[in-house]
């Protein structure tokens, strides 16, 4: 009878004691914890990609976009991942360690930055070789856009080891798409070179394009950059600009007119935060054919900025559909020799 009794007790206190989930579970329980609402039942029989994101991370290099001002931006997906990884990447580990505090997550940080990145590279391929799931962030935005990440990206890549792409935000398609500006096509530029001589030929590539063009600026750069556009795209053309300052954040500015009149804008203002510059795409079509007074006002402007006639002439056909022998002859007339 005794015998009987202790075993009944066993087994009590075998259905009393709660048992520890499996490990795959373990971590959908961890990213779920901090939602307000529990999924209904239904969910649990959805679709194979909903089904899988319930486990444990693939090995592989997962590129996560973190906000770029308001910590609300960020993806259930992201956190899971930056949950579930065995190690994340961060620009800067004190930056990146105010968000993950933010949302509870406690998964170790590695610095990884453009002064170190060839020295982690070895160790972080062979942790992945090994099977382990890295989270790459950068202190805002998309990893490997303007920031660390695209040479481990093409790294792995070129090694076989997934690299898994976890959207989110970007400071260049926001302010894009609230822009106001032709959205068909874009050439994102990103910062300019810092060589003065290399940042004007860059200018001048993107004055002579027909899509709206995309660059960062830091906000001590802001003067020097919209002098340099001005003299490059010319602001007699009235060529349309956008400045979005502080995307997401709670001092959030859209400026919009012409580069002449952002110049005169911005003289005397020093503004701070995260800057984006979107400025319109040349108005005249490649497969328009120009006419002589603008061929003509095309050449005075870069003969003023000191080009020669020949390479002038080279400029304007490129950016044209008008034949080179047909510039140089028309320049020769007005010009002269």
């Amino acid at each position: 009878m005794a015998s009987l009794l202790r075993l009944q007790a066993l087994f009590s206190l075998r259905l009393a004691t709660p048992r520890r989930l499996p490990s795959h579970l373990r971590c959908a329980a961890a990213v779920a914890s901090p939602l307000p609402r529990r999924l209904p039942a239904a969910a649990s029989n959805g679709s194979p990609e909903q089904r899988a994101s319930e486990t444990d991370l693939e090995s592989g290099l997962y590129l996560v976009a973190t906000p770029i001002g308001n910590l609300e931006d960020i993806t259930l997906r992201a956190l899971r991942v930056l949950k579930c990884a065995h190690v994340i990447l961060s620009e800067d580990t004190r930056h990146s360690g105010k968000l993950l505090q933010h949302y509870n997550i406690k998964t170790p940080l590695l610095s990884f930055h453009k002064f170190n990145e060839r020295e982690r590279e070895p160790i972080i391929l062979k942790r992945l070789h090994e099977g382990e799931a890295i989270a790459v962030i950068s202190d805002a935005g998309t990893p490997g856009i303007s920031d660390p990440g695209m040479e481990l990206a093409r790294l792995c890549a070129t090694e076989k080891i997934p690299v898994i792409p976890i959207p989110g935000p970007s400071a260049a398609i926001a302010a894009l798409s609230a822009s106001g500006l032709p959205t068909e096509e874009f050439t994102f530029v990103g910062f300019l070179p810092r060589h003065g001589r290399s940042r004007k030929a860059r200018l001048e590539v993107s004055a002579r394009e027909a899509v709206t063009q995309i660059f960062y600026v830091p906000p001590h750069g802001i003067h020097q950059f919209l002098l340099d556009a001005a003299s490059s795209f010319g602001d007699s053309r009235y060529r349309s600009c956008v400045i979005a300052r502080e995307i997401t954040k709670l001092h959030e500015e859209f400026w919009r007119g012409t580069l002449g009149e952002a110049n005169e804008a911005f003289a005397t203002r020093q503004p701070k935060g995260e800057i984006t510059i979107l400025i319109d795409g040349n108005s005249i079509s490649i497969d328009e054919t120009p006419s002589d007074d603008f061929l003509e006002h095309e050449l005075r402007e870069l003969m003023a900025k000191g080009h020669a006639l020949s390479t002038a002439v080279k400029l304007v056909a490129e950016a044209t559909s008008a034949k080179k022998k047909d510039v140089y002859a028309l320049a020769l007339r007005v010009f002269g020799k």
